[in-house]
């Protein structure tokens, strides 16, 4: 299986929903395009953080991404 993308945007949002998911067991995997484009010499876009999950995990992931996406 293949991993899917399940959040785009701040830092900060993909920090706390990354908590949440590894707190209900899913593994995660945060790309940083930020970062990336700063030590490749280029400025980034503010929404440039993504959050990845394996697609077996996505029954258990998809309630806390719910939840997560109702209350910010």
């Amino acid at each position: 299986m293949g991993l899917m993308k399940v959040f785009s945007g701040s830092e900060i949002l993909a920090q706390a929903l990354q908590e949440r998911l590894e707190i209900a067991g899913v593994e995660t995997l945060k790309k940083d395009n930020i970062q990336s484009s700063r030590l490749g010499g280029f400025g980034g876009s503010d929404l440039a953080v993504e959050l990845f999950i394996q697609e077996t995990d996505f029954a258990k992931a998809n309630p806390v991404i719910e939840d997560f996406r109702m209350n910010i």
